[in-house]
């Protein structure tokens, strides 16, 4: 009998674990079992930078400052794209993440508002003292009068990113994925506009 290729899998997987080899571990150690699914990428990891593009745009509205927004929306692109591991079927939107980022974060400091220090920005949590989230390096604020300008670029550098991620996904699966991506960092330009 022939069986299906995540069934095979499961199966030796459960020859692995049998009792008398799982005597043989060593405690406290961690195994990391992948096995492939044949499909592109994980729903649940999908699922993540799906999320952690939509907590980007909630972050930074809640900031308050409109000076803020550009790189406070590069500091949490260069973090959900630091999240990805290396050996994923997301290292292409990694880059993107991290290219987007880099331009964004050098269009606010090109732009920086010499007068105002450097932010660091926490989101605090609902028990008192706790944080949510907070950024891993401090946001620079750009100048006021060129805030208008500075948003209308980084749209600009956002739809680059939508159209890179739309253009590099292949047929099926990916391009599906890859489409749900571009659409949530679409989404992020409701922040840019509204200031």
């Amino acid at each position: 009998m022939i069986l299906p290729r995540a069934t095979a899998c499961l199966a030796s997987l459960s020859l692995v674990i049998a009792p008398p080899l799982a005597a043989q571990t060593v405690p406290g150690a961690l195994y990391t079992v992948v096995v492939p699914s044949g499909e592109f990428g994980s729903s649940a990891y999908l699922a993540h930078v799906l999320q952690g593009l939509g907590a980007a745009r909630a972050f930074c509205a809640a900031l308050g400052d409109s000076t803020l927004n550009v790189d406070c929306l590069a500091e949490r692109l260069a973090e959900i794209g630091a999240e990805v591991p290396d050996d994923t079927d997301y290292v292409e939107v990694r880059s993107v993440l991290n290219d987007t980022a880099k331009k964004l974060q050098d269009l606010a400091r090109t732009n920086r508002d010499s007068g105002r220090a450097r932010v660091t920005a926490t989101q605090p949590g609902s028990e008192p003292g706790t944080i949510v989230a907070k950024t891993q390096r401090p946001l620079v604020p750009v100048r006021p009068e060129t805030v208008a300008a500075v948003n209308s670029q980084a749209l600009a550098i956002l739809e680059e990113a939508e159209t890179v991620l739309l253009r590099s996904a292949a047929a099926g699966e990916q391009q599906t994925q890859y489409a749900r991506i571009a659409d949530a960092l679409d989404s992020n330009k409701v922040l840019l506009r509204s200031a």
